[in-house]
């Protein structure tokens, strides 16, 4: 084993939207697992967009610790076990990204059973869109469903996730021609909605002309409006992200206002709920039986964009919020 390994650290708060600048590859002594820990060689991680919001300052309300100048990144890793109280050689799944190696404590360890075909599967942002899809919204046979940021990590499993529940018809909102067409080419997207193509409310109708049913959103924003005004009577709307804030120069990642129309909401009886995952603790174990046999019969997609090397780790995140990705972006090691 090596004496060093690498990591990334936050080298500054970004003003305005992160860049490759605000973070640096660091050299350091290979850690030495305490008590209870495990020595972890990570194999790939996760790029995931909250980052924004946990290095830009604003925080309150979200689970996870603040970023500060000098801090190692973090967020979902796999790893195989290098030494520690678990056995050698197994994979794992933690939270310590963004370095060659880590010494998570055993119990934040989760070992890999075998439950998806394919261990990098596991960094699949699919339990949200799940969660929502049957906990909130309960997709209905016949229902048209929209998903804001079709193209993103949650995204482009919703749509997939929409249909096998029973949707008729599945539209997708994305920033490219080019996500546009895979969207509806690779992952049975009936229709997209192009930012930045003409009102969006005005290519809603056209892409669902008979009304939405159900709304997964990652964005907010004008999107969020514009699905209201598209809504039909008893729609539900499911909030899973708000990019539109997260992704803003304007803003630190804690805010993401938007313009809904309440007398729309009252008059068709429309719900809008947020989905957080602790308050529906049997949906992982679930999500991930269904997400295991649909990939082995080969009913759904796991679309990532890889990243290999973690001498290119620096630049994932402004790549992210760049819309470079389709799908998760995930670095390999």
């Amino acid at each position: 084993m090596n004496a060093t390994h690498r990591l990334v650290r936050l080298v500054r708060h970004p003003a305005g939207l992160p860049t490759a600048d605000d973070f640096a590859l660091a050299r350091v002594p290979v850690p030495r697992p305490e008590a209870g820990q495990v020595l972890v060689r990570n194999t790939h991680f996760l790029v995931f967009p909250g980052l924004r919001t946990l290095i830009g300052g604003e925080t309150r309300d979200v689970p996870l610790p603040p970023l500060c100048p000098g801090d190692t990144l973090f967020g979902p890793a796999i790893g195989e076990v290098v030494d520690g109280p678990l056995e050698k050689g197994r994979l794992v799944l933690h939270l310590q990204g963004w370095r060659d190696y880590a010494t998570p404590a055993a119990a934040e360890c989760r070992p890999l059973e075998g439950t998806l075909p394919d261990p990098v599967a596991h960094l699949a942002q699919g339990s949200a869109a799940y969660g929502a899809l049957t906990r909130l919204t309960e997709v209905h046979e016949g229902d048209t469903v929209f998903v804001t940021g079709a193209a993103g990590a949650v995204g482009t499993l919703a749509g997939q996730i929409a249909r096998l529940l029973g949707a008729a018809r599945v539209v997708g909102s994305t920033g490219s021609p080019d996500k546009a067409r895979r969207l509806k080419r690779e992952l049975g997207y009936d229709a997209t909605v192009l930012r930045g193509a003409g009102p969006i409310g005005r290519q809603l109708a056209e892409a669902a002309p008979d009304g939405i049913d159900v709304v997964l959103d990652t964005v907010g924003g004008e999107q969020l409006t514009a699905a209201v005004h598209a809504a039909n009577r008893g729609a539900r709307f499911a909030l899973v992200g708000a990019l539109d804030g997260q992704l803003s120069p304007d803003r630190a990642g804690g805010s993401a206002p938007a313009v809904l129309d309440t007398f729309q909401l009252l008059t068709r009886g429309i719900t809008i709920a947020g989905y957080n995952g602790t308050d529906h603790p049997d949906v992982e174990a679930e999500w991930e039986a269904r997400f295991g046999d649909w990939l082995r019969t080969g009913d759904i997609q796991f679309p990532y964009t890889p990243l290999r090397g973690i001498e290119r780790a620096p630049q994932a995140l402004p790549a992210l919020i760049a819309g470079r990705s389709f799908g998760a972006a995930i670095v390999e090691l």
